[in-house]
Order: C-alpha cells, then structure tokens, then sequence
C-alpha cells in the first residue's frame, strides 16, 4: 500500500511539472507573439522638394503610402513616420479620386504623423519589426546618403525584420551595409524603378543617378518587367517593388513576411 501511495505521489509531480513546462513554453510563445504584434512599421519619406534644376515640385508619391499604409494599417500594425530632415513632408502624386489616398489623407492621426515626421535621431530601431521606404523623385536626391537610416535599417533587419522599399524607395536601399560589411542588396533579388521608366518620364538625364544600375553596382540581382507593370520581389526578408502600381502589392509582401515571424 505503502509503495502504491508513493508511486502516486510520483506520478503527481511528474504530471505537475508537465503541466506547468508545458503552461510556461506556451506563455512564452503567446508573449513572444504579443511582442512582434506591438512592434510597429516605419516608413521612410523624402525631405527633398524640387527635381533637380527643372523647378518641378516632387516629394514622396501619395499613394506609394497611402496603398501599403491600408494593407498594414488594417492588420493591427502602428505606423511611424520618418524623413531626412524631419518635419513636414513634401507630397507629389496628390489624387484624392484614388479612395485610398482620400482615406488616408483625411486620417487625422497619420495625416499628423506625415506632416510632423521624426528625425532619424528620435527614432529606436528596436521599436520597429519593418522598415518601408515609400518613392516619389524626392527619394533620389536625399535617400542614397543619409546614413543615419542607413544604420537604423540595418539594425531592424538585423533584429530579424523586413526592410522593404517602392519605386524609387529602393534609393535608400544602395548603401545600407550589414554588420559584416555587405552591402544588404548583395546577392538578393532586388526591384524598383527602372532604367527604362525614367527614361520614359525623361528624368534619365535629371536624377542624380539611374536607381538601376546603382543596384546592380551594389550586387543586386536586379528584376524588372515593362513599363507601368506592378512587379514585387521578396528574398531573405527585403521586399521591393518596381513603381507606384505595385506599391499594394509590396504592402501585402511586408504583410506576408511579417506573419512569417510569428
């Protein structure tokens, strides 16, 4: 009887420990899951107001932020905004008969948030589970060389997050170099705007250089499809799209490659 009593006992407690490992391993998944929900998106904007010499406005296009914004918006995520200079934001592309800029544009809270961005010193990259850099011609002249999001990029996909880009977003894409010194393009399949769509809005001798080709300088496998077609690449956690048409498609893309990481 004696024995019986015991090996009840034990078999108690092993069921006990079971139970609370199991009870523990599920909590920390559950918090490990809670912790990548509340991680938010920044998106990334151009400070820059004028094409070059022509005296042409630009700025970030609209619905290169408008269209990812939604996708990203309506699945819980919380989104920043960023720019060179911060500040105010110069906007191009300004159509509100597309639904989705309106929305957008008369969200009193993200409304806000583009026209009082952060500057890249206010800005944790721990907070972030993916950066977006949204297009416009803007991105050309100040993305390129600003190294202070440069480094914050390189921190969030370091942290195992997306880095993604559209259009002309990709600019900043070019010298992003990674902990071991590689450029972040290097080796992936990457898209945005291309050679033959700036020459076909004859801004080719304008920019300060061909988005393209600088890509492939960088080691980039460089993917495209004609002009105007929306074309959106995904390889080890970097999405880029080709033009403002595939901007949705790259905001479902991050969306994608986030649910990966839960």
């Amino acid at each position: 009887m004696k024995t019986f009593t015991n090996f009840r006992k034990v078999l108690l407690m092993v069921i006990t420990t079971a139970v609370l490992a199991f009870t523990a391993t599920e909590t920390t998944a559950q918090t490990k899951k809670s912790n990548i929900m509340k991680k938010k998106i920044l998106f990334v904007v151009t400070s820059h107001d004028k094409k070059g010499d022509t005296g042409e406005a630009t700025g970030y296009y609209l619905g290169e932020v408008s269209h990812p914004w939604e996708v990203l918006h309506q699945a819980g995520y919380e989104i920043d905004f960023v720019s060179p200079k911060g500040g105010k934001a110069p906007v191009d592309g300004f159509d509100l008969t597309d639904a989705v800029n309106k929305k957008f544009w008369n969200d009193t809270k993200y409304r806000n948030k583009v026209e009082n961005t952060m500057k890249p010193s206010e800005v944790n990259p721990n907070d972030y589970a993916a950066i977006f850099y949204a297009g416009g011609h803007g991105a050309m002249w100040d993305f390129a060389d600003n190294q202070e999001i440069a480094t914050l990029a390189a921190k969030i996909y370091e942290n195992n997050g997306i880095v993604s880009a559209v259009c002309h977003g990709p600019a900043g894409l070019v010298n992003i170099q990674l902990s071991n010194g590689k450029y972040l393009v290097d080796g992936k399949k990457i898209n945005a705007f291309t050679n033959e769509e700036e020459v076909a809005v004859k801004l080719e001798k304008v920019v300060p250089f061909a988005l393209e080709t600088k890509l492939i300088e960088r080691g980039a496998k460089f993917e495209k499809s004609g002009l105007w077609q929306q074309h959106v690449t995904v390889d080890q956690r970097v999405v880029t799209g080709q033009n403002p048409q595939s901007a949705h498609g790259v905001g479902e893309a991050v969306l994608e490659e986030l649910n990966k990481l839960k």
